[in-house]
């Protein structure tokens, strides 16, 4: 009996200079550390191990962050994609083409846990819109690289 396919989990920037591909995730987490939250300029590093991952288009640029860590990054956006030492490679939840593919499972290095991070929920949900809201947001014409791999990037004008 053969072993199914491990599904192809793809992603990349905002910009879409960088893709990547992996088949083999270990564990999706989120790290409360001082770095990573430099790192992708928020509240913690979203991260998950990736045993088997290729850059499928471009590659990112990498800041020595600490004597054992690299981050890389896209050069053109500045999209935060990856962290490494010598235990291997991690990529940023948020830039997978689906981030629940790789669903957080748990929390490390809570020394660094912002306090106010357990209560982010609870905050108060604006529902109102303006009518000045909802016209600059029909007017947006977004840059980003769609959820999903494209042959090229960015697409070719039409004439």
């Amino acid at each position: 009996m053969s072993t199914p396919a491990a599904p192809e989990l793809t992603g990349g920037c905002q910009c879409g200079a960088v893709r990547f591909r992996v088949t083999r995730l270990g564990r999706p987490s989120i790290c409360h550390c001082r770095m990573c939250q430099k790192a992708f300029g928020g509240f913690f590093g979203p991260l998950a191990t990736a045993h088997n991952a290729t850059w499928t288009r471009g590659e990112p640029k990498w800041f020595q962050s600490s004597n054992s860590a690299r981050r890389g990054f896209c050069g053109d956006c500045g999209t935060p994609l990856a962290y490494e030492t010598r235990f291997g490679l991690e990529l940023a939840i948020g830039a997978f083409d689906n981030p629940m593919d790789a669903a957080p499972v748990i929390q490390v290095n809570l020394a660094d846990k912002l306090p106010l991070f357990d209560t982010l929920t609870s905050l108060p949900v604006r529902t109102e819109t303006s009518d000045e809201w909802r016209d600059f947001l029909a007017g947006i014409h977004s840059n980003q690289h769609p959820d999903h791999d494209t042959t090229d990037w960015p697409p070719k004008e039409h004439s």
